[in-house]
C-alpha cells in the first residue's frame, strides 16, 4: 500500500523545503565492507551472493523508518513495503530489471529471487513493484572491481541506490566496496550512515 503524505505532517519538513527543487539532491556515501561471512554462506549452502546482499540490504534497510517515504515527483509517498531492484542478464544480451518484495525470511526471499530473476531474464521484461513498494535499487558489476560509483540523477528516479563490483580478497578476509546514493529529501547523512552500518551488522551475523 501506498499512499501521499503532507510534508509538513512529517519529520522530513524541513529537507522537502531545502532539496526537492534542488539541482542535484542526491548525495553519495562509498564504504567498504567486510563480506566474509556472507562468502562462506554463500559457497557452503549453495546460495547466490548478490542475493544474500539484497536481503542483507532489505533486512538493514527494514530497521531505518525513512525508507519508506519516498519523493516522487513534488509529492511525498509512504510505503508500507520494502523491496530491492537486482539487474539480470536476459537472453537477449541486454538487462532486465527485478523487483523482489522483502521478505524477513530468507528461504521465502531466495525462492521468489531465483523465481522471479530467471522469469526477467527469460522474458527479458522488468519487474516493477514500485506502485506497491518502496524499491531500494543495485547493480552488481561482478567482472570487475570497483573503487567507487556515483550513480545517474535524472529528476525521475529519486530511489536510493547501490552499487558494487566483484569482491576482493586479502589474507583471508574478503571487502566489498560499494556506493551508496540516496535523495537527501528521503533521508540525512545520519541515517544513510545507520543504514550501512546496519547493513554490516546484518552481513556478519547472517546465519542459516
Amino acid at each position: 500500500m501506498v499512499r501521499e503524505m503532507d510534508p509538513n505532517m512529517t519529520s522530513r519538513a524541513a529537507a522537502y523545503k531545502l532539496w526537492m527543487d534542488a539541482p542535484n539532491p542526491m548525495v553519495t556515501f562509498f564504504k567498504t565492507l567486510d563480506v566474509t561471512n556472507l562468502v562462506k554462506v554463500s559457497r557452503r549452502q549453495g546460495l547466490k551472493f548478490n542475493m544474500l546482499m539484497d536481503w542483507c540490504i532489505g533486512k538493514a534497510a527494514a530497521g531505518i523508518e525513512e525508507f519508506y517515504t519516498l519523493p516522487v515527483g513534488q509529492k511525498l509517498l509512504r510505503y508500507d513495503q520494502l523491496a530491492v531492484c537486482t539487474i539480470v542478464s536476459n537472453r537477449q544480451g541486454g538487462v532486465s530489471s527485478c523487483d523482489i518484495r522483502f521478505r524477513d525470511d530468507l528461504k521465502d526471499f531466495n525462492r521468489e529471487y531465483l523465481t522471479c530473476t530467471a522469469q526477467a531474464a527469460q522474458a527479458c521484461e522488468d519487474r516493477d513493484l514500485s506502485q506497491e513498494c518502496m524499491v531500494i535499487g543495485t547493480s552488481a558489476m561482478v567482472d570487475t572491481e570497483l573503487d567507487g560509483a556515483v550513480g545517474m540523477h535524472s529528476g525521475i528516479f529519486n530511489n536510493p541506490f547501490l552499487i558494487w563490483g566483484r569482491y576482493r580478497k586479502k589474507l583471508f578476509r574478503y571487502r566489498l566496496p560499494l556506493s551508496f546514493q540516496f535523495h537527501h529529501t528521503q533521508m540525512d547523512g545520519a541515517q544513510a550512515g545507520r543504514f550501512l552500518e546496519a547493513l554490516q551488522r546484518e552481513i556478519r551475523q547472517l546465519a542459516l
